[in-house]
């Protein structure tokens, strides 16, 4: 994931919508090193590498995250079509979109 992208979903991150959230996001690329991101009431930590334990695991090539962070991909289209794949917790890949929002 670029500096870019991580800057971006940091910049975009909405504090009051990870109220009460201890959660784990794990993002494994094909094109990119793998990443996490740690959500704990209200706050936001972004790793380089993989979790032990995340509450779900997501699978993307680096494009698909940009076009979903832009509004230019639709999560469950990406999904259906096999270009997002969830292991775990998939309903909490839906609260990205409240967590992240765009601009």
């Amino acid at each position: 994931m670029s500096q870019s992208t991580l800057d971006t979903l940091t910049s975009r991150f909405d504090p009051k919508a990870a109220s009460g959230m201890d959660e784990v996001f794990q993002f494994h690329f094909d094109d990119a090193e793998s990443h996490y991101l740690v959500i704990q009431n209200e706050s936001l930590s972004v790793e380089q590498g993989e979790h032990d334990d995340p509450s779900v695991s997501l699978t993307m090539s680096t494009a698909t995250l940009k076009g979903l962070m832009t509004g230019e991909v639709n999560g469950m289209t990406a999904f259906m079509t096999g270009k997002l794949k969830a292991t775990g917790n998939i309903m909490l890949a839906t609260k990205l979109t409240s967590l992240f929002p765009g601009e």
